[in-house]
Order: structure tokens, then sequence, then C-alpha cells
């Protein structure tokens, strides 16, 4: 059964709204955000970042000209929407107020402030299961302006350090053509340890000594990946990329960055015009259960013997 409680204050997130069905708990910012700020088993580890001091704000001219003075935007962490393509500084927003929220009967629904700068309202709905480590994450953006706009929802999660993503790549027999995409950003090094490419799996560690940035988006049919923290692994599913669509970043429904700090795990839903009015959806579906068995993430062999195993 879903129960749901008011926290007054999580480290230094202000006050969040707890959800839980004894087996799994979320707690999502109120005060600020939305974020969800932790995703975890009861009183067990944090899969996602909470660590806000570790990222600094954007606040430069740029910034402030088109927001106002005394705007800022902070990471903070967690789990957030955003829209793509992203552009400074509109993607960016500083969503720093207070949150609305209703609660339903397994969850609850986070609204903003509308972005009137950008012309997009957002959403965030959380739907728990009853008794097992399963939710739902859907966002919701709104074109609130008199004009048509071309966005795709972007769903992104930053997780905490130390682990490492699986990423299960295109395997489908295409014949002459190619079989999938791989999107690489300018200061990403393929060479870095951190990285891993099998025929089946692709992986990334999140490895604290490293400074410089990793940046990769895939069009991952599957639409499932896998976040190992220690004892525990977090499965994201998401919409799988529609034959023919069109997605953002050269055509990718998933995409993941890391830093010292953490590691994102990103996914997007079809890139395509939104009219006014009109609001654009992105699902995802997390869960979590425990490592079954110890894995060598730069083997594909190993890799499935671990996932054959969930």
């Amino acid at each position: 059964m879903v129960s749901i409680k008011k926290i007054e204050s999580y480290k230094d997130y202000g006050k969040c709204l707890c959800i839980t069905n004894g087996v799994i708990e979320a707690y999502v910012t109120t005060d600020i955000g939305p974020r969800i700020i932790r995703f975890g088993y009861v009183g067990e580890q944090n899969i996602l970042c909470s660590n806000r001091a570790a990222f600094g704000p954007k606040d430069d001219k740029q910034f402030t000209d088109f927001y106002g003075e005394n705007k800022r935007w902070e990471n903070l962490g967690g789990h957030r929407i955003w829209v793509s393509p992203e552009s400074y500084p509109e993607t960016y927003y500083p969503d720093l107020e207070p949150v609305d929220f209703d609660i339903t009967e397994n969850g609850a629904v986070f609204t903003p402030k509308a972005e009137s700068e950008n012309g997009v309202a957002k959403s965030l709905e959380i739907k728990m299961d009853a008794d097992d480590a399963n939710m739902q994450v859907i966002m919701r953006v709104k074109n609130i302006s008199k004009k048509d706009k071309d966005f795709a929802v972007w769903g992104i999660s930053v997780s905490e350090k130390g682990g490492t993503l699986i990423i299960p790549m295109n395997t489908n027999d295409t014949g002459l053509l190619a079989n999938r995409v791989i999107s690489v950003w300018p200061y990403t090094d393929l060479s870095n340890d951190r990285i891993y490419f099998g025929s089946k799996y692709a992986t990334l560690r999140q490895d604290e000594k490293y400074t410089k940035p990793i940046k990769l988006g895939f069009d991952l049919n599957c639409g499932t990946v896998y976040y190992c923290l220690n004892g525990d692994i977090f499965c994201k599913r998401f919409d799988t990329a529609l034959p023919g669509g069109s997605y953002p970043d050269g055509g990718c429904a998933f995409e993941t960055y890391t830093n010292e700090n953490m590691i994102e795990v990103e996914s997007l839903s079809e890139l395509k015009t939104v009219k006014a009015g009109e609001t654009a959806v992105l699902t995802e579906s997390w869960s979590l259960c425990k490592k079954p068995c110890d894995a060598d993430f730069k083997n594909d062999k190993s890799i499935d013997e671990m996932l054959e195993k969930l």
C-alpha cells in the first residue's frame, strides 16, 4: 500500500514529499524544482545524487539578461524534466521556486511555475506500485505559447557516483544497412577506460578520479538500461525508438553524461511539432533489484549472465 507524508527538511533541499510502499521510497522536492531527489529501498542507499553543493550555479550575464537579475540555475541532482534540443539559456530554467502538488491514490502530481519565457508548462507525476520495487515517472510538457514548437521531453536522472551503466545496444540484423545510432559529444574521449563497447553492450563507469566529462547517445530500440550501484541495480525502461521517428542529437532516444560528481541516465521522447495548447508526454518505468552476482562490465558474456538472473 502506498503512503505519502510531508518531510519538513531533507538535506539542504527544504521541504519534500515522501512516497513509499514500504519496499521503495521516493522523495520529491516541493520548495524548489521539482526533483526526485531520493529513490531507493526504504532506509538503504540513494540511487540518485543528492549532493547539492557539488554543482555550481549558472548565472552569467547571458542568463540574467534572459531570465532577470538574481536568477540562477542549479543542477541540484536528482531527476528533472528538461526539453530537448538543448540550448542556453532556454533549457536551463531557474526552477528554484515552490512547487504545487496534488496527492493521488498511489503517488502525486508536481506542478512547478509555468515557464513564460520559454512558452512551456511542465508537470511530473509519480505512480508507485502497491507492494513491489516499481514505479512510473510521467513527464508532461505543455506548449502554452501561441505558436507551434518543435521539442522532445527529456527525463534526466542525475545518479549517485561510483556505479556502472549498462546499455544494451541494437543487435537486429539489417543486412547492408546500419543497425544503430551512436552520438558522441566533442569533449568525449572514446579511448578513456570508463567506456566499453562490446558487440551487444556498451557500459560507462562513473569514476570520481576523472574530471573530463563524457557524453554519449544511442537510439536504443530495447528502451531499457541498467545502472549498477554497489549491491543495487536501477532499471529504467522507456518508449523505444520509433522506426522512422525523429529524435534529438542525431536520432537518440537515450543519452548519458558523466563527470567526477555523478552520472546521468537520460531518456528522450520523439522530437515532434507540439501545437499551441498541446502536451507532449514521456513515461519512464523505474525498478530496483538486488545485484544477483558479480559481473565483469567489460565482457558481454559476463553481463549477459548477470542480467539473465534478474
